[in-house]
Parts: C-alpha cells; structure tokens; sequence
C-alpha cells in the first residue's frame, strides 16, 4: 500500500469566500464534467465481483473495455434539467463521465466476464480460470 497526497476537492473549497462564490457564480454547465462513482470489489472462489454506484444511467450509458489486463468502466450521464417548470436550488446527484480502471490478474476468463445494471447499481463479474492458480509459498531466510 502507498500514501497518496489528497489534492484538495473542488466541492470544499479553501476559504469561505470561495465556498460563496461557487455557491452563487457557478451554473450546471460550469461545474465539473467528470466524478467518481463509489466502488465495491470482492473475490469468491469463482471469481472477482466489482460494483459501481451508478444512479440515473441507462444500460447504454456505459463502456466496458478489457485492453491488456486493465478492465475499464466508463460512462456519462448527461444533466438534463433545463426544463420550464423548474427551477433548481441545488443539484446534488453526480452528472458528467466517469472513468475506472482494475488491472485483473492472469487467472481469469476474459470471454466469460458479465456485467448487468440494476437498481442503479452496475455489476462487473470477470469469473476466475480454474486451471490457473496463482498461489506460491515463499520461505524466509
């Protein structure tokens, strides 16, 4: 594991005069086009699950790409609410593209990895290939 330096986010800005000017100056189309969807991966016996919070995108929102061990997970959800009826306080709900990658190991079944999309809850299974085990025992000297 490393430590990585956190850069300061963009949503809490430095000084309170910076939270008021972002607060009153910037519009929907000014505000960042990119986040960070929240992530779940676990390992089973059969193989590894990735879970990404997604809500609002439908099933044609998203890529999925395997290129050179690195599954990639990318997507946008387009912010529609100029709508003449509304007027919007506060916009809370992430809008923009997205993009995620995992570097997979080699015992997997690339032509057999599934995802499906439900409840707003993207799920990516890459199924483990039996006949590759990645196991070794290692002695200290």
């Amino acid at each position: 594991m490393s430590i990585v330096k956190r850069n300061s986010d963009w949503l809490v800005p430095s000084t309170i005069d910076g939270f008021f000017d972002r607060f009153f100056n910037e519009t929907n189309e000014t505000r960042a086009t990119s986040f960070a969807p929240r992530v779940d991966v676990a390992e089973t016996d059969k193989g590894f699950e990735i879970d990404l919070a997604v809500p609002g995108f439908d099933k044609k929102d998203f890529n999925i790409d395997l290129k050179k061990g690195f599954l990639t997970v990318s997507g946008e959800r387009k912010f529609e609410g100029k709508k003449e009826d509304k007027n919007f306080y506060s916009v809370q709900t992430q809008y923009g593209t997205f993009r995620k990658s995992f570097q997979l190991p080699d015992n997997i079944v690339e032509k057999n990895i599934e995802a499906s999309y439900e409840n707003g809850i993207l799920s990516v299974f890459i199924p483990k290939d039996e006949t590759k085990k990645i196991e070794s025992k290692i002695t200290v000297k």
